[in-house]
């Protein structure tokens, strides 16, 4: 087959009039892209994603664009990003790219990254993670996988979506760094890892400006910085100016309007040379991911039970233990009862763009009855209770008593009903239904032996954990989500999912509480930074779950944490040292058998020049181990490893000092630490003016040595009495010196003309500016 090189594609743009080159830059429908007939330019098919082909079933007239395909349902992001293994999301990416060549579909619309701010945003069950670095990574190797299949992804949706409540209209608003940390890091690390043939551009404002017509976001950051050179194309109804979001850099609009911002397009255009190159640079990158698929199109077919286990597996790496008195995993003669409507129809999706028309769904009812195993069933509660079902709430309960007392055992299938959380809208709290929490609690009350299974897309709040003798968190586990249940509750396999994303014990704990989506307008990002761990571990504050945390059938030891170096440098020319540090620590397999462990690094800074968290995550990696094995793992970290994102800089910095790395099994069990020194030469830019702080002036290389002196001097100068001296003391003055500006210092205690300031600024002046040169 033939292929278009980039120089075939500008040839083919030049061909182009202007108006088939404004008509390439919308869509034809709701799926599909515009062909030019005249020149031979054929349309490509998109699908949602990114957990399952959602592709419209073309094979009947008069269907929704909501009418999809028979198709194998993956487990959601809230459960594959709890793997933390890059292999799962690379094989899933993979299996999705097979899909999509055997239904010509050129790209996934996936994977979302957006951070989980608040655990009640409505679409969190398809998003990864509350941190950057596990997103990226895990969004990096999802997107290889897929490209490998010669298929593309939009990744999505970019940037600062967090919120379902007005979604369209309302303005993210927050400062730079906190973007550039944390809500703009996975994109970074995902374009720079793996460059995705499309990303779409969110719905929100950002600061007051659409997503989709902020330059500064979509070429400056996006294309200049980071090197993206695919499609940016819109989120479905995303656009408010079509003319201003081509001149941002948005290439497509999604869905086609029947070419109406076409025409607006085309009669600027006509009027505006800079805009027809934008249009011409917008056609060739369309065309390039046009041509990108059909050059390496890949006639066939897929097999739906080979892809139905790879659901299996996915979700059986995914699972998260999270308590476990013993009675896991369950013996292998006893009987015991399986109880709600979960077991028998289970929540293995969320709603909305993402849901997936299923071939096959197995419940752990069909699983455990597959396997031959001995169980009692009782439906204990209504899943989506009406106000009509009420009635019958304390009779499910008490037949669901009787049956569990027959067996001892409990295993209860519990969490969030559809309704509750779904793209469009966002929880209003973190309670699962009260028929549910009732149930387990007579179950409790009875003496029987309680085991929760999970399934929800976000974390909930448990009254009940601390009696409940086993939880098991399955997400929304996929189609295959009953048989992969199965095998861990009886041992088959050994769970060994962290969690990707805090437990709170109360909603009024969480980070985003005071601001999150309780504006039609703006949402404040006030809490910066600190969002999730960063939040929690910063305050010490306690939690129903960390991040991180997952349990095991067996037990894991960790050792000998060593580091190739104690300095490390910002790798700057003429820089003696090391510019990476290579930390390497044993994990020891202590069990009776098999496991999987999820080694995980956080960085500390301990410099205290700048606010920062009290750790982030820097690393991770999973591996598995037989009883009595052991194995060396390493990281190694560079200077983005111990960076913020500094505004004054325009650039990510390192501050000279001591920082820490720490390796444990979870943000709170942290098994091993050990101190390095990060140096640099570089300084960040100071203005040096009579508001200028004595602080500022003392935290700077260049300005350092110059204040030190003139404080010197003038604390000889110093001619107070005894009793002045001891109102006011040399420690009480170095003190306040960190805040006061250099106009100040005639009140600080130090008696200093302001002639003498003014000379001392000048000196300043002349030292910083010969430091430029």
């Amino acid at each position: 087959m033939a292929t278009h090189s980039d120089g075939d594609i500008r040839a083919l743009v030049n061909r182009m009039t202007l108006e088939e080159k404004c008509s390439l830059l919308s869509g034809e429908d709701f799926w599909h892209t515009k062909a030019v007939a005249r020149l031979g330019i054929p349309a490509i098919m998109v699908s949602d994603g990114p957990h399952g082909l959602r592709k419209q079933d073309l094979s009947h007239a008069g269907g929704s664009e909501n009418d999809s395909i028979k198709a194998v349902c993956f487990p959601a992001a809230c459960a594959t990003t709890s793997s933390f293994d890059p292999d799962v999301l690379k094989l899933l990416g993979e299996t999705l790219g097979d899909e999509c060549q055997a239904e010509n579909v050129s790209t996934v619309l996936g994977p979302a990254i957006n951070i989980k701010r608040s655990p009640l945003c409505g679409r969190n069950f398809e998003y990864m993670s509350e941190d950057p670095f596990l997103a990226g990574e895990l969004a990096s190797a999802y997107i290889n996988g897929v490209q490998s299949k010669g298929v593309g992804v939009s990744l999505k949706h970019f940037a600062l979506n967090n919120q379902e409540y007005r979604r369209l209209t309302c303005s993210s608003n927050c400062d730079e760094r906190t973007m550039r940390e944390i809500y703009l890091a996975a994109f970074e690390k995902a374009v720079k890892k793996s460059q995705p043939k499309t990303i779409m551009h969110s719905y929100n404002l950002i600061n007051g400006t659409y997503a989709g017509e902020s330059s500064w976001l979509l070429r400056k950051v996006l294309r200049k910085e980071w090197g993206f050179n695919g499609v940016v194309m819109s989120d479905w109804g995303a656009v408010n100016s079509r003319v201003a979001g081509v001149k941002a850099g948005g290439d497509l609009e999604m869905p086609g309007h029947g070419g109406a911002n076409d025409k607006k397009v085309l009669k600027a255009a006509r009027k505006d040379k800079k805009l027809a190159k934008r249009i011409d640079e917008s056609c060739f990158r369309i065309l390039r991911w046009v041509y990108d698929f059909v050059d390496n199109r890949k006639e066939g077919c897929f097999d739906y039970e080979k892809h139905h286990e790879i659901a299996r597996q996915l979700e059986e790496e995914s699972i998260v233990l999270l308590k476990n008195d013993g009675i896991l995993p369950l013996p292998a003669k006893n009987a015991f009862t399986l109880i709600g409507e979960f077991a028998k129809k289970p929540r293995y999706q969320g709603g909305g763009s993402s849901h997936i028309n299923s071939i096959e769904v197995t419940s752990a009812y069909d699983a455990f009855q597959k396997a031959g195993l001995e169980f009692e069933y009782a439906q204990g509660f209504v899943a989506e209770e009406k106000e009509s079902d009420r009635c019958r709430r304390a009779e499910l309960r008490e037949a669901a008593v009787a049956a569990a007392k027959k067996t001892g055992t409990a295993l209860v299938f519990a969490g969030l009903p559809d309704s509750f959380e779904s793209e469009g809208y966002d929880r209003k709290h973190l309670d699962m239904p009260e028929n549910q929490n009732e149930l387990i609690a007579a179950l409790v009350a009875a003496g029987v032996k309680v085991v929760v299974v999970m399934h929800n897309g976000s974390p909930v709040v448990m009254p009940w954990r601390d009696k409940a003798n086993a939880i098991v968190e399955a997400y929304l586990g996929g189609e295959a989500v009953g048989e992969a249940v199965m095998n861990v509750l009886t041992g088959r396999v050994n769970p060994s999912g962290k969690l990707p994303e805090s437990f709170p014990l109360r909603l009024e704990d969480t980070p985003s509480f005071l601001t999150f989506a309780n504006d039609p307008r703006n949402c404040e990002y006030s809490e910066g930074v600190y969002v999730g761990y960063r939040w929690y571990d910063t305050r010490k504050m306690d939690v129903e779950y960390p991040f991180g945390f997952g349990l095991s059938y067996t037990t894991f030891e960790y050792s000998d944490l060593e580091l190739d170096g104690d300095c490390v440098t910002d790798g700057k020319k003429g820089k003696s040292g090391k510019s990476s540090v290579t930390a390497s620590i044993t994990v020891k397999n202590t069990g009776k058998v098999f496991g999987k462990e999820v080694v995980q690094l956080y960085v500390s800074d301990r410099t205290g020049f700048a606010p920062r968290p009290e750790k982030e995550l820097k690393g991770f990696k999973k591996v598995a181990l037989n009883p009595g094995q052991s194995v060396r793992v390493s990281f190694t970290l560079d200077k983005r490893s111990f960076a913020f994102y500094s505004t004054d800089l325009e650039d990510w910095y390192a501050p000279s000092g001591m920082y820490e790395v720490q390796v444990g099994s979870s943000s709170r069990d942290i098994r091993a630490t050990a101190p390095v020194t990060f140096k640099t030469k570089v300084s960040l830019p100071v203005e040096i003016g009579p508001n200028t702080t004595i602080g500022d002036l003392l935290g700077n290389k260049k300005t350092r040595k110059l204040i030190k002196a003139f404080l010197s001097k003038v604390m000889e100068k110093r001619t107070d009495s005894e009793a002045a001296r001891e109102a006011i003391t040399d420690e009480m003055i170095e003190q306040s010196l960190d805040s006061t500006p250099l106009r100040g210092l005639y009140m600080a205690g130090m008696h200093v003309k302001k002639k003498v300031c003014r000379r001392f600024i000048e000196a300043l002046l002349e030292k910083v500016h010969k430091k430029k040169k």
